[in-house]
């Protein structure tokens, strides 16, 4: 590997607790363009008062998916809509309530609220059929149909691992936190 390449993946590359976490500077302006886009046509951000799983809030539970998901769709030279994978994994979680307050209608969260998403998703935006997919089947295979696009399978696998993350470790994303401009 050649010097400069050498630079170039160091200013990308941070050592937390024996982890490498690799950012990718395009995948970052990509991914703040998008919450821009958002926030200039909802109430978006107010999902950071929620909190998903430990204490990540939706808000960065939904960035960490729309990041880790186009990440890994790159790694793995998965030729896929963009556009739509961040959109879908921003959306995702876009329920609008605290599903750890014991109340009827949060019973069966889990099976649930992909639909509460996806009607409050359309509230702010038409969505096509890539980002309708993403959002109503992220929840696999607690709901039962799958997903049916590439785009919907990395972002229903990356939910699960980035969920896992935040049930088991505090302070999650702090790396990526610094690197969003919100």
């Amino acid at each position: 590997m050649s010097d400069t390449c050498i630079q170039q993946l160091s200013k990308r590359i941070f050592i937390k607790k024996d982890v490498i976490i690799i950012f990718s500077d395009d995948i970052v302006y990509e991914l703040n363009i998008k919450l821009r886009e958002l926030a200039a046509v909802s109430v978006f951000f107010t999902i950071d008062k929620y909190i998903q799983h430990g204490d990540t809030s939706c808000l960065w539970h939904s960035i960490a998916v729309a990041y880790y998901s186009l990440f890994l769709a790159r790694l793995l030279h998965i030729s896929c809509d963009k556009n739509s994978l961040l959109v879908g994994a921003l959306l995702h979680d876009y329920f609008l309530y605290d599903w750890h307050v014991k109340e009827k209608s949060h019973k069966l969260h889990g099976f649930r609220h992909p639909k509460a998403a996806l009607n409050n998703a359309e509230r702010i935006k038409q969505l096509n059929t890539i980002e309708t997919d993403i959002i109503i089947k992220h929840m696999f295979p607690l709901t039962p149909v799958p997903p049916i696009y590439k785009e919907s399978m990395v972002v229903c696998l990356v939910d699960k691992f980035c969920s896992l993350h935040e049930t088991f470790h505090k302070d999650t994303y702090n790396s990526l936190k610094r690197k969003i401009d919100i």
